[in-house]
């Protein structure tokens, strides 16, 4: 598969177009920056998510390229992701809030994605591209910007223009220039 291959997803039935479009890239055009409408949209998208109780247990950290927020984020992902994450946008740290003033929320796991589905989903509509990755050291992030319980960093998630995936290092860019594959959804269903 050539790196410029379609990435839109064969689906069995046709699904909104930016779902079908949406894929998460690591090539990232390196001379694009984020504007703040761009920005409040997708905070928007993420503020009114569905949570359980209408607890919104997300908050988020935003860190620009070319910013010492950046630099520090980026320093908390693996090797691996370092590489090809410096080229985004901006670098989101996803936050869970494990607990408000009325005890433990059990959904907030599940909420947050709520919120990142959303957010990814308005990248999406504003020509951005959003990889997320669980390929770092949340200990050290939430060490490195004071985040002490309940506030828990869960993902991060690259944000920026998609670039061009030729550009990548072969040592990262395997999922970019291999055809997009998902689970069947006969696989997927429980029988009961």
């Amino acid at each position: 598969m050539t790196a410029h291959a379609d990435r839109h997803a064969k689906t069995a039935v046709p699904i909104h177009p930016l779902l079908a479009s949406r894929h998460s890239t690591r090539a990232f055009a390196p001379d694009v920056d984020l504007d703040d409408a761009q920005v409040t949209a997708l905070f928007e998208a993420a503020r009114w998510a569905p949570s359980a109780g209408n607890t919104q247990p997300w908050r988020f950290l935003l860190a620009k390229r070319d910013t010492g927020e950046f630099k520090r984020v980026l320093e908390c992902l693996n090797p691996g992701n370092r590489d090809w994450a410096s080229h985004a946008s901006a670098l989101l740290v996803a936050i869970r809030t494990d607990a408000n003033a009325r005890g433990p929320l059990s959904h907030a796991a599940y909420d947050l994605g709520q919120a990142m589905a959303h957010l990814t989903f308005q990248a999406a509509a504003e020509g951005l591209t959003v990889r997320q990755m669980g390929g770092f050291d949340a200990a050290a992030l939430a060490a490195e910007f004071d985040l002490a319980a309940p506030l828990v960093p869960t993902t991060v998630a690259a944000i920026g223009v998609a670039g061009d995936p030729a550009s990548l290092h072969e040592s990262v860019a395997g999922p970019d220039r291999t055809e997009r594959a998902r689970t069947a959804i006969a696989d997927l269903l429980i029988q009961p």
